[in-house]
């Protein structure tokens, strides 16, 4: 803390014990005129406890203006006052009682301002001389929590090895063309580096992109994924992903979603920001939509933080398609696609077995594994509803419940019991 907000804090407090000794006084002149007040309870939150005292009385003009004499940047029009901010014990005291607590605190302030000046001769508060820097104590409580010391923020990762994240790829179940493509991307951006590390000229590169497909196919998991490999190949700084979709960036009210999708991508930069269901954004209309305030604002910073964000915009095929030709801006900005495939059976089949496996489950037998395929490909028949990965997901989590369901009715439970997974439990997940 410098010198003037020693200062400032100092003169607070005796500002704060101007205004108790006013109120002493008033209550001096209040008992003249009414009689002794029974008792009045402190505390540090400036609680007064009702007495049995008729409604509070005009205070008499000499007293008033005593009152501003002592502290004339204060009114009193009653006898209500803002106790001292420092510490005051709970319990009954009387008018005599009050006035000896201000005085202790003003002698116990004037010693604290003594040793801030380190001149122990020195009498009253008055106005304060400079007041060294060098150990200076802290007079309270807020502000010593204001001048800990802030923890230190956590230190960056270093970025990961590019051949472990291309490993982690390829080790997903399915998504051949979207492997593919992602190797493609890796080595573009490669060669372009090592142009440009040769001093060669090398083309702006435009990585925003546009991932399109039916739900449960992926686009989330590559998204994030995608972050790490652009961070590992030195195109972002800090290659975190923030997801958001239509209701985190428009605002309902005029001059409000510009605000509010601005601040979602201050909070991306240095990263990925990953728009689920984009095409919300431009396909609702009518007078009082802004979801085309939410576009023009993203168009911008697309341009204005090119060198530190990335934008990867995702939904239904049809409705991006839609999207992106809605307006040039967003057509001439986002010129990587990548379509997300629905999962075959077989996928499908080995995403559960996967879950299966990290989870310390099995299927029983045949049976099982019979029950689960033929469970799969009636939902093959409408993958969007069933939701691919997602339906898997969810298809697991009820397969365990009925597990539970049906264990619960056993008198003795195994550790093969705990870990199965029957014909049964997958055929009433339906």
């Amino acid at each position: 803390m410098d010198r003037k907000d020693r200062r400032d804090e100092i003169i607070e407090l005796q500002n704060q014990l101007i205004r108790a000794r006013t109120r002493g006084n008033l209550l001096r002149v209040d008992e003249d005129l009414w009689g002794v007040r029974p008792a009045v309870t402190l505390t540090n939150a400036d609680e007064e406890k009702p007495s049995a005292r008729p409604e509070t009385p005009v205070i008499p003009e000499e007293a008033e203006d005593e009152a501003k004499q002592e502290n004339p940047a204060e009114e009193h029009a009653g006898v209500r006052w803002d106790p001292p901010k420092f510490p005051l014990p709970r319990f009954e005291q009387s008018t005599d009682e009050l006035m000896r607590l201000i005085r202790e605190s003003a002698e116990s302030l004037t010693s604290m301002t003594n040793e801030l000046v380190g001149n122990k001769d020195r009498k009253g508060t008055g106005a304060l001389p400079d007041i060294p820097l060098d150990d200076v104590p802290v007079l309270n409580s807020q502000v010593a929590k204001k001048e800990e010391a802030q923890p230190e923020a956590p230190a960056e990762e270093p970025p990961e090895d590019i051949e472990d994240l291309k490993k982690e790829l390829h080790g997903y179940i399915g998504l051949d063309l979207i492997k593919n493509e992602v190797d493609s991307l890796i080595n573009y951006v490669t060669i372009m580096q090592r142009r440009r590390d040769a001093g060669l000229p090398t083309p702006d590169m435009s990585l925003h992109m546009v991932f399109s497909g039916n739900p449960g196919t992926g686009k989330t998991m590559i998204a994030r994924l995608m972050s790490r490999i652009y961070k590992s190949l030195g195109i972002l700084s800090k290659g975190h992903l923030v997801e958001t979709d239509r209701s985190g960036l428009v605002a309902g009210y005029v001059g409000q979603t510009a605000i509010k999708t601005k601040e979602v991508i201050d909070s991306a930069k240095g990263g990925v920001l990953f728009i689920d269901e984009a095409y919300a954004l431009t396909n609702r209309g009518g007078g009082q939509d802004f979801g085309q305030e939410a576009v023009d604002t993203l168009l911008k910073n697309m341009e204005d933080m090119r060198d530190d964000l990335i934008v990867i915009v995702a939904g239904y095929t049809e409705l991006m398609d839609q999207f992106v030709n809605s307006n040039p801006g967003l057509k001439s900005r986002f010129n990587r696609f990548m379509e997300f495939p629905d999962y075959t059976v077989d996928e499908l089949t080995g995403i559960f077995n996967m879950r299966c496996e990290k989870s310390g489950y099995r299927l029983k037998d045949d049976e099982a594994r019979e029950a689960l395929h033929e469970r799969l490909v009636k939902a093959s028949e409408d993958l969007s509803a069933f939701g691919n990965a997602r339906g898997v997901r969810n298809l697991f989590e009820r397969a365990l419940s009925k597990q539970a369901d049906r264990l619960a009715g056993y008198e003795e439970i195994t550790v093969e019991d705990l870990e199965t997974l029957t014909a049964e439990d997958i055929r009433e997940c339906e």
